[in-house]
């Protein structure tokens, strides 16, 4: 059996309720990216950042992870602060963003009805998501952004989902990896005060002070 590429094909036909949904938005929005979304960011990266799926309105629209949405907005201003990219942010993507030692991707590469994907369609994917890490040549540190995907990477690298503890700033050795949970940079975590920008940017503080020692 081949291996699956680190992305998907944009048109990916793997999941029917995803491809239903997919073609559904391009004949309400024809502008938009309505694919599945590649990862973005240093294909060196040491570092990592895992999201879910790609929001409707954000990646899906924009064709870049976290892109047109609010987490990204927080996302990218962290990133920068922490010295993981260069570049200003435009939330249509019209931006010279670079990251710098860092990648950026979802555990699954199209965006589900209700933003969430089903089970199936997360093992369905996960082959894309294993593909991706194991091109990662200095990859050390990974950022999870949420207990599902944090669930995702542990069961893409082989492990159950329950090999580390779930919440805000978990911490665990997976094999060659470190991995960092946070909440997700979602209005909701935002605007509820469950996450801060503090307690998000900490998470990428440790990512650093990983990566440099």
């Amino acid at each position: 059996m081949t291996a699956a590429p680190p992305e998907a094909p944009r048109d990916c036909p793997l999941c029917p309720r995803l491809v239903e949904y997919r073609k559904d938005n391009e004949r309400r929005t024809p502008g938009w990216f309505n694919g599945a979304v590649p990862s973005f960011g240093d294909p060196q990266a040491g570092l990592l950042v895992a999201g879910l799926a790609p929001g409707r309105t954000g990646a899906n629209r924009t064709g870049r992870p976290f892109t047109g949405d609010h987490a990204g907005w927080l996302l990218y201003e962290t990133l920068q602060r922490t010295g993981f990219a260069r570049g200003g942010y435009d939330p249509d993507g019209n931006d010279a963003l670079e990251l710098v030692d860092c990648m950026i991707t979802n555990a699954v590469r199209c965006a589900p009805p209700g933003n969430k994907p089903l089970p199936v369609e997360e093992a369905t994917c996960r082959p894309f998501l294993q593909a991706r890490l194991a091109a990662l040549p200095r990859l050390k540190v990974i950022v999870t952004l949420g207990d599902v995907s944090r669930r995702n990477v542990l069961r893409a690298l082989g492990r159950p989902g329950s090999a580390m503890p779930a919440g805000h700033g978990a911490e665990g050795r997976i094999g060659p990896y470190v991995l960092l949970n946070s909440y997700h940079c979602s209005r909701l975590n935002t605007n509820t005060g469950r996450l801060t920008a503090g307690m998000f940017e900490a998470i990428f503080q440790r990512a650093r002070s990983l990566l440099d020692g």
